[in-house]
């Protein structure tokens, strides 16, 4: 998966209300925007996109923030003036950390090759070296927010004789892959619509788990995960349906399973439709009187 820096500066993000964008992403888990570019970026649906804000020469550059490009680059005209028309992505961002919690000087410059440009002021978007990659997510490990799994339970919990181990691969516990994931493709579950944070609200953030659509076992050493095409949002019911059988069912096979039963997709039934289904039983005589 290619990868590019997008370069702002402290007043910019201020003008975009970064504040409120923190806040987004920490409550929903993403936060889409539109971000205008000095020129036509070689960035599409899927490019990695990593926040870095430009400060003084002497404090260096700070890594900020994370997310994924979804559209392909748009040229529009500014106020109707073809002169003035600039380039935009849309990006969803999954990861910021607040105005000053940004890395700290002299950080990134550190841990990337040499030819990579410490100097980014004027720049609107870089392009990152494959090399550099790999350097970019151990940082971000390292200073970015924390992303708490929420299947990990304390160390010494439980005797290990009392755990009973899911049946869910490396790639479904990687919380790179994992935000990724979710950044692309929402918090609803692929296969029945269920939302947690519908459902349950705050209390339901990061409650999705992630399925990988392929079973780890075909997999050679050499794979390299795409996360926004090999991983998709599960509910906790479909996710434990999914992996009951191996290889996994997939999600055409919940989603066939869940319409034989008769469950109808990202609706539940309230009082005056079941009190109609029972209605219809007794005209039909199929029911109680």
């Amino acid at each position: 998966m290619a990868a590019v820096i997008l370069a702002a500066d402290a007043d910019s993000l201020r003008r975009r209300n970064y504040h409120s964008a923190v806040e987004q992403v920490a409550t929903y888990g993403r936060f889409v925007d539109r971000w205008n570019l000095d020129s036509r970026p070689a960035a599409g649906p899927g490019t990695e996109a990593w926040l870095v804000l430009c400060r003084s020469k002497s404090q260096g550059n700070g890594l900020i923030g994370h997310g994924l490009v979804l559209s392909e680059p748009c040229l529009v005209p500014a106020d109707g003036n073809a002169a003035d028309a600039g380039w935009f992505i849309t990006v969803v961002f999954d990861s910021l950390l607040p105005l000053g919690e940004e890395t700290g000087p002299g950080v990134i410059e550190a841990v990337l090759p040499e030819e990579f440009p410490a100097d980014m002021s004027g720049r609107s978007l870089l392009s990152v070296p494959p090399a550099s990659e790999a350097a970019l997510h151990r940082l971000w490990r390292d200073h970015g927010p924390a992303t708490p799994d929420p299947d990990e339970l304390p160390g010494g919990t439980f005797p290990p004789e009392a755990v009973r181990h899911a049946q869910v691969n490396r790639y479904e516990r990687d919380p790179d892959a994992r935000r990724l994931c979710l950044a692309f493709h929402g918090t609803s579950c692929s296969a029945c619509g269920f939302s947690f944070e519908a459902a349950y609200g705050e209390a339901g953030t990061a409650m999705v788990a992630v399925h990988h659509l392929v079973p780890a076992e075909m997999l050679g050493n050499g794979y390299q995960l795409d996360p926004v095409a090999d991983l998709v949002p599960l509910c906790r019911n479909c996710h434990t349906v999914a992996h009951s059988e191996n290889p996994p069912r997939t999600v055409a096979e919940l989603r066939a399973m869940a319409a034989a039963s008769g469950h109808v997709t990202g609706h539940v039934a309230g009082p005056s439709e079941l009190q109609a289904q029972a209605d219809a039983r007794r005209i039909l005589g199929s029911g109680p009187a």
